[in-house]
């Protein structure tokens, strides 16, 4: 479905990915990993548009997307939550939902609001406030909602989980899962590296710019002393 072929990405003279491919396919679950300042926000960066690559092809369904903005590759069915969560803190829990909703790419509208609500109890109690006045994790689950309020083909994850507490962890991982269990292909960036490959179908690992291993998730976590060479744990 999405497709990244030999990128090389550029910020000024500084080469961070090196001839990165990388298959995303309908349905599937890929865990994208490494340690930090290895070049994973830049290949998500590059993957969306923001940063566009010196060498290398960018593909959605056998479509050359490489020079297209990030508006027009979410038009292509990406929803993307950022680390950081970016819920706009004047507007209500209902009004950060709803300004993302629109259809899929087939004219599909499988999340409304009420299934977010759904999805999200706490967001139904909550609905009516601003983003401001949300905890961490109301404002990853605002992030998470509007993202699938535009009903895409494509989740892109990157650190939902980070700095929020043990119950909220596990109730954004329960989601993760509910979103796969739908047909959504994701794309799951998070530090807790064994939650990441009981929840992908496939996991590549980043070092220095360069995608230094791609294996079916269950066989990577097999190899605890490849995974402390590559992520220190």
């Amino acid at each position: 479905m999405f497709r990244v072929e030999d990128v090389h990405t550029y910020y000024g003279d500084s080469h961070i990915l090196h001839g990165v491919s990388l298959d995303i396919g309908k349905g599937s679950a890929v865990g994208l990993l490494g340690r930090n300042g290895m070049g994973k926000t830049t290949l998500i960066r590059t993957l969306m548009g923001y940063v566009r690559p010196r060498e290398g092809r960018i593909w959605c369904d056998g479509r050359d997307v490489t020079a297209f903005a990030p508006e027009r590759m979410a038009r292509l069915g990406i929803g993307y939550v950022p680390e950081g969560r970016g819920v706009f803190p004047n507007l209500t829990v209902k009004e950060n939902l709803l300004m993302s909703a629109r259809a899929g790419l087939e004219g599909e509208r499988h999340w409304t609001y009420e299934r977010v609500l759904e999805t999200f109890p706490r967001l139904k109690e909550r609905w009516n406030n601003g983003g401001g006045q949300l905890s961490g994790g109301e404002q990853q689950m605002v992030s998470i909602g509007r993202a699938l309020m535009t009903n895409p083909r494509l989740m892109i994850l990157d650190e939902a989980t980070e700095g929020l507490a043990p119950l909220v962890v596990a109730e954004i991982w329960r989601v993760i899962a509910a979103i796969r269990s739908t047909g959504i292909s994701t794309l799951i960036v998070d530090r807790d590296y064994r939650k990441v490959l009981a929840h992908t179908d496939h996991a590549v690992v980043m070092e220095k710019g360069r995608l230094v291993v791609s294996t079916p998730s269950a066989q990577l976590h097999a190899e605890p002393e490849l995974l402390a060479r590559l992520l220190g744990v």
